[in-house]
């Protein structure tokens, strides 16, 4: 009887299977557009984000461009050997560190304080064309960021000094002082940047369930508790996974705009690794030690966002992955 019972399971079994095929397969069929929507961008990361990893094998060669990779002459580990013997390897990585942490503590925040005061603007219109007016900065290159400081902040005739001069004022070396060159450099990343990337924050902001305000204003929770305990709360998630990723980038400064800000009065505080792997790397020629230093921020970067990562996880948080 239980032979019996189990061949009459058998084809029971196989119609299960061919369901379930038809099912993935039209499944399947319906997410082709999605597919094709998702292909340049996939497209775009295996051309120029993966395919170019191959050329990690660089940091460990005397890389000749006409020998190519196959037979450029093997070195192991001297580039590094170099990189962390090099005398300014110390002052390299406190400038970057110093410079990337002011930008974490000073400029991360505020987005999200320019968020959320926009987000308190009753009038609609009003609120639009803030939102629009923060917006474009973001769409100014670094050139025109620095000249237009340049032209406001310089010590003969910038539009600034020359004010302080008609009112009995000294004028501020704003540019040659290495004193304000830190300062100077997160001021303008946030004027810069902090209305774009307050952007994630509106989307974040608008996903709140309306409903819960509501509930607060019945039970006397004012503005200020409104936002402590509901607005806060459902931006922390947000803000962590954010958070997690700009940790990540600490190694990394804007070249370009360390490069333009950069004079010989605040080298010794400007001289970051970006710019020393474009002196010394890429103006000379040492295309391997370029890709010793990259190699080592990139490092450091991957093992910061796995701690922090960590760490969001240990303190119950959803983290990256």
């Amino acid at each position: 009887m239980k032979a019996i019972s189990l061949k009459g399971k058998e084809p029971l079994t196989q119609s299960l299977i061919a369901t379930e095929r038809r099912s993935a397969l039209r499944t399947w069929k319906r997410g082709i557009p999605l597919y094709l929507m998702i292909l340049p961008g996939l497209i775009y990361f295996i051309i120029f984000k993966y395919m170019p990893m191959a050329g990690i094998v660089i940091a460990f060669q005397q890389f000749d461009p006409f020998e190519g990779f196959l037979k450029s002459d093997w070195v192991g580990l001297d580039n590094f050997r170099k990189l962390f013997g090099e005398q300014d390897f110390l002052k390299l990585l406190q400038n970057t560190l110093l410079l990337s942490c002011m930008n974490l503590v000073l400029f991360f925040p505020a987005p999200i304080v320019l968020a959320l005061l926009i987000n308190e603007v009753r009038l609609k219109w009003f609120r639009k064309l803030v939102q629009t007016v923060i917006y474009v900065p973001h769409f100014l290159s670094w050139v025109i960021v620095v000249s237009l400081t340049i032209l406001l902040f310089s010590v003969q005739e910038g539009g600034i000094n020359k004010l302080l001069v008609n009112w009995d004022f000294p004028p501020i070396a704003l540019l040659t002082d290495s004193d304000y060159f830190r300062f100077l450099y997160v001021s303008q990343s946030i004027w810069k940047e902090a209305g774009w990337s307050a952007v994630i924050f509106f989307a974040a902001l608008a996903s709140i369930d309306p409903t819960l305000y509501e509930a607060a204003v019945v039970d006397g929770a004012d503005r200020w508790r409104q936002l402590w305990h509901i607005t806060l709360p459902g931006l922390r998630t947000t803000i962590i996974i954010l958070f997690i990723l700009r940790v990540g980038y600490l190694m990394d400064t804007s070249f370009e705009h360390i490069l333009l800000m950069q004079n010989p009065t605040n080298l010794q505080l400007s001289d970051v690794f970006d710019t020393y792997v474009y002196r010394v790397g890429i103006l000379q020629g040492d295309f391997s030690y370029t890709t010793t230093v990259g190699l080592f921020k990139s490092f450091i970067g991957l093992s910061l966002i796995l701690i922090v990562n960590r760490v969001a996880k240990k303190i119950g948080e959803e983290g990256v992955y």
